[in-house]
């Protein structure tokens, strides 16, 4: 089994811990999350154990010709060769191996019997099955199937990388190391660039690849589809939590409770403590007592609250009263040259609507919200806007609208409603602007923090209608909960593009879907969307089509009954899943309290004393027969949710 182990791993920059004494292994099968506060250190130990970066104490040891491969979030740029070429790279570190193998076979020549003949076949065979399990062999259908899983098209494979934008070199990267079929993968942020289809494939190749996978990602939907363990570093220390990240966010929230209760318990002994000190410090007879109060407070070990876990609300401004009507499409298209990308659109968009644009990559989406949002005029059709409709418009060039001269703090001021500018300070924390980042000047800032910004200052506006490509983009999972629960308690109307499903599901009430063939309204939310695509064909009611309102004698009723009878299936089988992760986590425990009892058994003060080791039997029995009864109730399960997929 391949493994990497970190060792009492410590690291500091300046007077600041970044790491103190971290354990941690990753080994083959591993699906485990690293999450914790921006700036706590995820990347730096990912560096670490790739190897890119040295600690100051402890050891990284890995198993014998472990091979691990590391995507860092960005700075990667391809040049000089095809798609292709770049891609048949990862590869490379087969060459030495085919040197091998051939070297080695030119020495059984000369050694055919004997011990350095039975050494030297057992090295060659070793080493061919090593090329073999590469997929050296089937590296073109692979190169091929990886690449488009990722988005790239046959026309892209003899295209020059230095043709391809930032985003597109990322792709490459993420490729090359899938391509590599490591021991261990090391993946910091690689969902940051891709569409909702690269993010989905991406998550099946994942669940099936066979090695040990270590991954950062804000997109809590992927992360829950991926690991099965969450290690969060806070202040230094790493601790490992069982389950999805949904499952540990549960859980860290309870602790958090209880974190924050004792917390606001020791803020208030300082407060007295120090109250005492200035009260009393210059009075003689109070000196000794002023004294043990200083020293007491010098010996306090402060508690601290994660800043990931730290919840912050905010509420929009209160949007301006407008008409029912926001928007009437009428035949809207778009061209680019021969190319048409939105083929006579018609719909209406009504007050209060939550409407997300979904499709393909080049599908139109951006395209058609730069439309409504008045940014692009040239277009073939008619956008009409209703009565007193007041336009928010963000999208992902937005640096235009931040005054460079100003502060952070400065810029949001500039913007902000009077009684909103008292809550600017925890409102910037929210959307990563910690500490002296509020101080700093806007035109210091990367195109990530000047996105976040203008997003920002966007969201202070009294506006009604709310145009968003991909807001998420550069928030940590911890700001898009902030943005959500936002957006989610708005009364005016949101109309978005994202590629976060988790944001999507929770936020979507109606689906627009642009295809090459057109567009069509789907009237649900996300969930309801993707059963309608899967049961089209059959005879379940058809959702509304032509993106117009239904006509009144469309039998709506039938399809919130089938709607109704589909979120109670969904429901049931979440359940199921639920009640079914559960008896796996207590099978894994059961087995290692099995492991341990077992270890127990072999030590001589156990084996040796017939009382102990009977009472060590006795529990292992008790273990197995309490494992029997887990299995046989997660069978049951595994039965019923069988049954129910099938009616999915």
């Amino acid at each position: 089994m391949a493994f990497v182990q970190l060792d009492n791993i410590s690291l500091a920059f300046g007077d600041r811990d970044i790491l103190k004494n971290v354990n941690f292994m990753i080994s083959t099968g591993s699906r485990i999350a690293l999450s914790g506060a921006n700036g706590s250190g995820k990347t730096t130990l990912m560096k670490i154990i790739s190897g890119e970066s040295e600690c100051d104490g402890g050891k990284v040891i890995a198993s014998r010709e472990s091979r691990i491969a590391y995507l860092p979030q960005s700075g990667i740029e391809h040049k000089g060769s095809t798609l292709k070429a770049e891609a048949e790279k990862a590869f490379s570190w087969i060459g030495s191996m085919l040197e091998d193998v051939d070297r080695l076979g030119k020495e059984l020549q000369e050694h055919k019997t004997g011990k350095r003949a039975e050494n030297l076949l057992h090295r060659h065979h070793e080493l061919q099955e090593q090329i073999l399990e590469s997929g050296y062999y089937g590296r073109e259908e692979q190169i091929t199937r990886i690449l488009q899983g990722l988005g790239f098209s046959m026309e892209d494979m003899d295209r020059e990388c230095s043709q391809f934008s930032g985003g597109w070199q990322m792709r490459i990267a993420l490729a090359k190391e899938l391509l590599k079929n490591p021991d261990i993968l090391l993946l910091d942020e690689p969902t940051n660039y891709l569409d909702l289809e690269a993010r989905e494939w991406l998550r099946d190749f994942l669940g099936t690849f066979k090695g040990g996978i270590l991954i950062v990602s804000h997109d809590r939907f992927f992360l829950d589809a991926v690991v099965n363990e969450v290690a969060e570093l806070f202040l230094g220390d790493l601790k490992i939590y069982k389950g999805n990240y949904s499952s540990y966010e549960k859980k860290r929230k309870e602790e958090l409770k209880t974190l924050v209760e004792l917390y606001k318990k020791q803020q208030e002994e300082i407060a007295r403590n120090e109250d005492f000190i200035r009260r009393f410090r210059y009075q003689a007879t109070k000196a000794s007592a002023v004294q043990s109060r200083v020293n007491m407070l010098e010996r306090m070990e402060r508690i601290e609250i994660p800043e990931n876990l730290k919840k912050i609300h905010f509420s929009f401004p209160a949007p301006p009263h407008s008409g029912k009507k926001m928007l009437t499409l009428e035949g809207i298209r778009k061209s680019y040259g021969d190319r048409e990308v939105l083929k006579g659109i018609d719909h209406l968009i009504q007050k209060g609507d939550k409407l997300v644009i979904t499709g393909l990559n080049g599908a139109g989406k951006s395209t058609l919200l730069r439309i409504l949002s008045g940014t692009d005029t040239d277009f073939e059709g008619t956008l009409t806007p209703g009565t007193d409709v007041k336009i928010g418009y963000f999208s992902q060039d937005q640096e235009e609208v931040l005054d460079k001269s100003n502060t952070v703090l400065e810029e949001l001021e500039s913007d902000a409603p009077t009684e909103m500018i008292p809550n600017l300070r925890g409102m910037l924390g929210a959307f990563l602007f910690s500490g002296d980042d509020i101080f700093k000047s806007v035109s210091v800032l990367s195109g990530g923090e000047k996105n976040r910004l203008a997003l920002l200052k966007l969201l202070l506006r009294p506006v009604n209608l709310l145009i968003l490509d991909e807001p998420t983009n550069h928030l940590d999972i911890h700001s898009k909960d902030v943005l959500l629960d936002a957006l989610k308690s708005y009364s005016g109307t949101v109309i978005f593009v994202s590629h976060d499903r988790y944001f999507i599901e929770e936020l979507a009430e109606n689906v627009l879907e642009l295809t090459s063939e057109g567009h069509r309204l789907y009237q649900g939310n996300y969930e309801y969307y993707l059963w309608k695509k899967a049961n089209e064909g059959t005879d379940e009611i058809d959702a509304p089509a032509s993106g117009r309102e239904a006509d009144e004698d469309t039998p709506v009723q039938s399809a919130k009954l089938s709607r109704e009878e589909d979120k109670k299936l969904k429901a049931q089988i979440r359940r199921l899943k639920r009640e079914e992760e559960e008896l796996l986590g207590r099978l894994a425990e059961l087995e290692e309290e099995h492991t341990e009892l077992s270890a127990s058994l072999a030590t001589p003060e156990i084996y040796s004393d017939g009382e102990k080791a009977k009472e060590v039997s006795d529990a292992m029995k008790a273990n197995e027969e309490e494992q029997e009864k887990i299995s046989r109730q997660w069978e049951t399960v595994e039965e019923q949710l069988s049954e129910l997929d099938t009616q999915e």
